[in-house]
């Protein structure tokens, strides 16, 4: 059983319908209750539990400082490459847009871990555009030595990979995987991943348990917001965790909350998730899922992320950049290398001090890291 099979459960469930029998008295007793079930799950993502925003945010934060404490998790991603095979009308790294392509060499790729590395940070996530053959596991595992000297943890996002395939990164020093379904509505999927490795819908969903079932310690998945109905989109994200959790309890399993932001090929999302139906899906998956790891990114604009992390939140990203060695590498301004905008633009150094003089605790190096 894979979870695909509990995906697949839910293939004629009519959300608006289980919507539609919400009540105000149901909401309130989901609040009062300690254990939720998946229809207390639902219920949180409704339209009428919008107007419950200010309960739930209690509740979630009262969670968040229980298990986790007000620490922040604190890293900041690498690209190695953005060659790509794919055609995803939502990406800047979409094969057919005329961006500048480019590869670090393993000469490249330790400059920019030595300039991440003197932030003091322990943790690194490694990105590349979606092609073998101009990211092949070689090169990955070559980029991990080599991160290995600077790094305590090291994890990836990169294109899906075969069962032994991980297993073979985690023995040359990975260990955590990072990788988003991006839309798990399959018609919705299927309408925005055009051609490419990545229109096979199947072995993307089910990469994270190859992963788990090799040993890695951390999983992070998660849906791009704005590709399908958030409501819908979020229940499948928090039922995916849930699955994971279950089925590998000595990992660790998050997701990330990425909302679309403009790129250079000019996607414009259907549906536009606004702030408060983030924040609705951030209270109900952390009510939901206690000990859920939950991610904000530089997708975020530095106001919305700073008063959204007593509400759930326990790693942000910072000193981001979506360009190819964009930490140590200039590029031309006609250059257009860039995967989406970022929108918080601040420092390691500068989201450090934002969180101490908020009370918070910035965690440099990764929670069960070794370093």
């Amino acid at each position: 059983m894979n979870f695909y099979n509990v995906y697949n459960k839910y293939g004629n469930f009519s959300f608006d319908e289980f919507f539609g029998k919400v009540t105000d008295e149901g909401i309130k007793k989901t609040l009062r209750t300690e254990k939720l079930n998946l229809n207390h799950f639902l219920t949180l993502l409704s339209p009428g539990a919008g107007g419950y925003l200010e309960d739930m945010a209690k509740i979630a934060h009262r969670i968040t400082v229980q298990y986790f404490g007000k620490a922040i998790q604190l890293y900041t991603p690498m690209y190695l490459s953005n060659y790509c095979e794919n055609e995803c009308v939502y990406c800047g790294f979409n094969r057919k847009n005329p961006v500048h392509r480019k590869k670090l060499t393993l000469d490249e790729v330790e400059k920019e871990a030595r300039f991440i590395a003197s932030w003091g940070l322990c943790h690194i996530l490694i990105l590349t555009g979606e092609s073998r053959e101009m990211s092949p596991l070689s090169y990955i595992k070559s980029s991990i030595n080599i991160l290995k000297k600077y790094f305590s943890s090291i994890s990836i996002e990169i294109y899906p990979l075969t069962e032994d395939e991980y297993g073979g990164l985690i023995e040359a020093g990975l260990d955590g995987l990072t990788i988003y379904q991006e839309v798990y509505e399959r018609t919705a999927y299927d309408r925005v991943h055009l051609s490419g490795p990545k229109q096979d819908y199947m072995f993307r969903l089910n990469a994270p348990e190859r992963a788990l079932k090799k040993g890695m310690r951390t999983v992070s998945i998660g849906s791009l917001l704005g590709l399908g109905g958030w409501r819908e989109e979020a229940f499948f994200t928090g039922l995916h965790a849930q699955y994971l959790k279950e089925k590998f309890p000595e990992a660790e399993i998050s997701v990330s909350l990425p909302r679309i932001r403009p790129s250079s090929g000019g996607f414009e999302p259907e549906e536009k998730v606004e702030d408060a139906s983030l924040v609705q899906i951030i209270l109900a998956l952390r009510i939901f899922l206690p000990r859920l790891g939950i991610t904000l990114s530089t997708r975020e604009c530095s106001e919305l992320r700073e008063n959204l992390m007593p509400l759930g939140v326990t790693k942000i990203s910072a000193g981001s950049t979506t360009k190819v060695g964009g930490h140590t590498i200039k590029t031309n301004e006609g250059d257009k290398p860039a995967q989406f905008e970022i929108s918080d633009k601040r420092g390691i150094f500068e989201i450090k001090d934002m969180l101490l003089k908020k009370g918070y605790q910035p965690v440099f190096k990764d929670w069960m890291g070794n370093g």
